[in-house]
């Protein structure tokens, strides 16, 4: 990708979900605009490893106690980001599902106030199935670049299961590369911004 889609806020559950579903799309677009990661966590530990995360991506992370609507709906208003990713609303976690129902909760007064975000997307999940079926994927960006970044700082979070994550990142990441041709990809998928829906094929 030679030129960028714009700023970055990923909305994200847990510490090391923004590295383990777009932390390769992060890395790659934080070498041309602003990235910023907005993440709940209360425990220390956690809260240092996504902190550490974030800075192996290169990008800028706020980490809050709870990830709630005023939180999100200030975040979004203060950075105006071009993009969202946030999780999907049919995702297998529910903590996914929450803060995505979050997310879209706000979107339409953050959007009528600010003209802000013009897009967003909804990340992958744990080996692409939701509660209603694959992940379709209509955006699927090539990390190959980033690939190694995004496994590093997914391996910043020690105190989680992390090597079973990471191959699961990999099994995907191989898997989403191979349908475009590329060695590492990530997939997503877009949502509407008030009825309007994205026509790039990428973010």
């Amino acid at each position: 990708m030679k030129t960028s889609p714009g700023t970055i806020l990923a909305i994200m559950a847990h510490p090391d979900d923004a590295e383990l579903w777009a932390g390769g799309t992060l890395a790659l677009h934080a070498r041309s605009s602003a990235v910023k990661i907005l993440v709940e966590t209360a425990d220390p530990r956690r809260r240092s490893e996504a902190i550490l995360g974030a800075g192996i991506l290169g990008v800028s992370i706020e980490v809050v106690d709870a990830l709630e609507a005023v939180v999100c709906r200030d975040v979004m208003t203060e950075f105006r980001p071009d993009i969202v990713i946030t999780h999907r609303v049919d995702d297998v976690h529910p903590d996914h599902r929450l803060t995505a129902l979050t997310v879209l909760g706000v979107l339409p007064d953050v959007v009528i106030t600010t003209g802000f975000p013009k897009r967003v997307y909804v990340c992958d999940t744990y080996e692409s199935a939701t509660l209603n079926g694959f992940v379709s994927a209509r955006v699927i960006v090539d990390v190959s670049e980033t690939f190694d970044l995004k496994i590093t700082a997914l391996r910043a979070h020690q105190s989680q299961p992390i090597s079973h994550f990471a191959a699961m990142a990999e099994r995907m990441g191989a898997s989403w590369g191979g349908r475009i041709g590329k060695q590492w990809a990530e997939a997503f998928d877009p949502v509407p911004v008030l009825g309007r829906l994205p026509s790039a094929p990428h973010l």
